[in-house]
Order: structure tokens, then sequence, then C-alpha cells
């Protein structure tokens, strides 16, 4: 198998700066750092080698020479991707490694337990260790964005998808469980506008209650609606403008601490924000979220218009694919005719517990061509939303096969011929490439013989 460079990456953002600890490991004397390997204007140090196996280890892996030129195998196809990107001007935007930086350090203080403790770990200041985590991010979308242009234009025929399928040993075909199609029309009920007068006026005695010396702090824990923060007096934690939305961040960057906003509108609900403290690019801070509600009588109307919707599907005057076009809400299935995607798979088929409990609750009685009656479920950020959907398609549990699971197969024809497709690139890149590996290394027996034929 080819080395997975995405893969990779995955994992250097699931463990600490591995770059960063570099310089720490060496003043301890750990590590006395050289150059391994040369590819092209690219190199590989000892110490990216090292501090990998650290990780790794740290992780519960046992570490051998095996992992130890794998390691290696992995860093030379890195570099080799990034020597040809800059060749072939395949670049990375500032905002894309700033935004995977922040979101990598952010995670790294989670789990380290705040910054001051990253800091004394690294023995670095934030800046310092935020530079050096550039770096590493850049190379790493870099190698990506090449990886991504070489298999750009892979695709499958049918008889390919079919060649693959029959490739499969029998024995170990998976067994698919059910699987649902749906598509669904979604409506988002009317919010009042005296609701949200409500609720401005609710966030604006907020805000005077805290000029006239209550905490916000305390405010947030007994009124907030955000469940994430609330908890926490409503403190957000270092954050980045991208880790924000962006109606968010405006307000909040230009905030001095101690200082409360103005009401802030976001997809979410309504907020005041406190600031607590920024450093340079990062900032801390409070907030209270208030959700508006849909009155009973908003909610009722939505249900209503739904079911009027149904009946004129059912009495074919519309097809549900019409209906969608014109009245569903949701934008991200209304102009497929309310096909639903499943976020994990990429595909249209969903397993029962990949469902939304109550899309799964509506269907769990209909045959394939049926339509719920109305019900009522909420997106991703809480909102009400009225829904009906038709069950397209449901399977049985069954070995997997090339008439029920054409997509899967597919999706394994298109990744394997991606793989097929690099490898060749792989090998024919190595042979143009000046390459030069420490003699220590020449021993490792690597996935790509070619590494070691081009001295």
């Amino acid at each position: 198998m080819l080395i997975d460079i995405k893969k990779t990456a995955v994992c250097a953002s699931a463990t600490l700066l591995m770059t960063a600890g570099a310089a720490t490991a060496q003043d301890k004397g750990m590590v006395v750092d050289k150059i391994v390997a040369i590819v092209g204007r690219q190199i590989v140090m000892l110490s990216d080698i090292e501090n990998q196996k650290s990780q790794i280890k740290a992780q519960g892996y046992y570490s051998d020479d095996e992992i130890t030129c794998q390691i290696l195998e992995q860093g030379l196809y890195q570099k080799l991707l990034v020597n040809q990107a800059i060749l072939d001007t395949v670049e990375v935007s500032e905002a894309q490694v700033n935004a995977e930086t922040d979101r990598r350090i952010n995670y790294y203080v989670s789990q380290i337990g705040s910054e001051e403790k990253l800091e004394e770990y690294y023995k670095k200041k934030m800046p310092e260790l935020r530079e050096d985590l550039l770096e590493v991010v850049k190379e790493q979308l870099t190698a990506q964005n090449m990886e991504d242009e070489i298999t750009r234009n892979v695709s499958v025929t049918p008889q390919e998808v079919r060649d693959c399928f029959k490739a499969l040993p029998k024995d170990s075909l998976p067994i698919i469980n059910t699987e649902f199609e749906i598509e669904q029309l979604s409506i988002s009920p009317k919010i009042e506008e005296t609701e949200i007068l409500r609720i401005k006026d609710r966030l604006r005695e907020f805000k005077e209650r805290v000029a006239k010396g209550e905490s916000f702090s305390t405010l947030a824990v007994l009124y907030s609606e955000d469940p994430g923060s609330a908890m926490k007096g409503g403190e957000l934690g270092f954050m980045s403008r991208s880790d924000l939305v962006p109606e968010f961040s405006a307000v909040a960057f230009n905030l001095v601490p101690n200082e409360v906003s103005k009401v802030v509108k976001t997809e979410f609900g309504y907020h005041i924000i406190q600031l607590i403290e920024k450093r340079g690019e990062r900032m801390n801070c409070r907030h209270i979220l208030l959700k508006p509600q849909v009155s009973a009588v908003e909610r009722k109307n939505a249900m209503l218009r739904l079911d009027t919707i149904r009946q004129k599907i059912v009495n074919k005057e519309i097809t549900f694919k019409e209906a969608c076009w014109m009245f569903s809400d949701d934008e991200d299935t209304r102009l497929n005719g309310g096909v639903m995607l499943n976020p994990y798979t990429g595909t249209s088929l969903f397993e029962a517990e990949q469902l939304d409990p109550k899309v799964a609750n509506a269907i769990r009685n209909l045959e394939v061509g049926d339509i719920s009656k109305p019900f009522e479920t909420e997106d991703d950020q809480g909102k009400t939303l009225c829904k009906i959907v038709l069950l397209r398609s449901k399977t049985k549990p069954h070995k997997a096969n090339l008439s029920q699971d054409y997509q899967r197969i597919q999706n394994l024809a298109i990744e394997k011929k991606k793989g097929d497709v690099l490898e060749e690139w792989l090998t024919n890149t190595i042979e143009a490439t000046y390459i030069k590996i420490d003699d220590e290394y020449k021993k490792c027996k690597f996935h790509n013989k070619e590494w070691l034929k081009t001295e």
C-alpha cells in the first residue's frame, strides 16, 4: 500500500507539537540532530524522525527499527510531494495554514489543560510555538494539495467497478447493515418579531446588570443557552478569528478587556460578549447566548403547511422533488430533490444509528415510496425545523454485492485507482529527483525500492 500522507497528517494533528519539541529534546541531550535525507531541495532531519517515534511510544505503540524506517519513508514521500509542489506552483493559502494551525493549537491546549502548561512543557512562549507549528502545517497541507492535484482527474468506469468487486476475496466481503435512502422537505417556522425584541431586551438587561456590578460569569451560568460554555461562566477559552463565526469575531476582537458588547446576532442566536484577554491574534472572552423560541402558533402553521404540501404529493399534483424546489428551506438538499447525504460516508445511504433519531422514528413504519407525516426536529444549532421525509430505498442486511452497494464499491475502486496513480507518480518522480539517504538508513526495507536506487 502506498504511504498515505493524509493519514500521516491526521496522526500529526492528533499529537503534540513534534517539531516544536525538537529543540527541547536536543537541549536535554536526547537527540543529536543531523540531516538523514535530501529530497530535491528538501531535507529530512533526524529530529523529525525521533520526535515522531517519541509520540508513537507515548500513544502506547512499540517502536523499533521497522517503525523508524516507516517514519523515514513517510518523511521522504512528504518531502517529495512538497518539492514537486514548488516546481509545479501548487500552493496553499495563508488563510488555510493559519486556520489549521489555530485549530491544532486549540486542540493541544484542550488536551494539556492550558496555554501556560503547553508553554511550560515545551519551554517556549505561544508565539514561538505557533511559528514552529505554522511550518509543519504548511508543509503537510502543501503535500496534501499536491497529492490531490496528482489524483484530481481520477475516475472509474462501470467495468473498473465490476473488476474491483471481482478482485475482492469472497470470504472476506463485509455484512452490510440495513441502509436507507431518504429525501426530505424542511420548513423553518417563522420567529415572531416580538420574540426577537424580547431576547434583545433581555440581553440588554444583562449588560446593564453587569455595568452595575453583577458578575457576567454568574449571569452566564444562570441564563446562557450555550451548553458548551454556560457552566464555565460563558468562557470560550483562547480563540482566533477563524475559530469563530464572522459576526461574533468582528465584535469580540474590537472590545477592550472587561468591556461588554452590544447585542450580536449569529446563526446560533443572539449574544452579548465580554472580553477577558487578548494575546496578539488570539483572545479569550465570555458570552451569554439566548435563542429565540418559535411560538406554538408558528409551529402549527408550519405543520399545516407541510400537511398541505404532503397531500399534493400524495395526490400526484406535484412530485416530491418539485415540492422541494418550491417549498424547502434546507439549502443543502433543496436543489437535489431533497436527497440527504450521509456526512460520515459522503453517500446517500444511512444506517439507522447515523440518522437523526426523529427522522429514524418517522421512517420506522414506512414502505419504500411512502411519505411521513409532518414532524418536528432541530438543526445542528438547535433551531426548530418541521419536516416530511420520503423513504426512497431500504436494504436488508446482506453480504456486500455489486447491485446493492455500487456506490460503496465505486468509492473503493476510485481510492484503489488513486493509489495506483500515486504509486506510478512516486516511482517516476523518485527517478527524476535528486535523493540522498544517509548510509545508516540504507538497510531499511522501504515499501518502494526506488528510494535506494537514486545514488
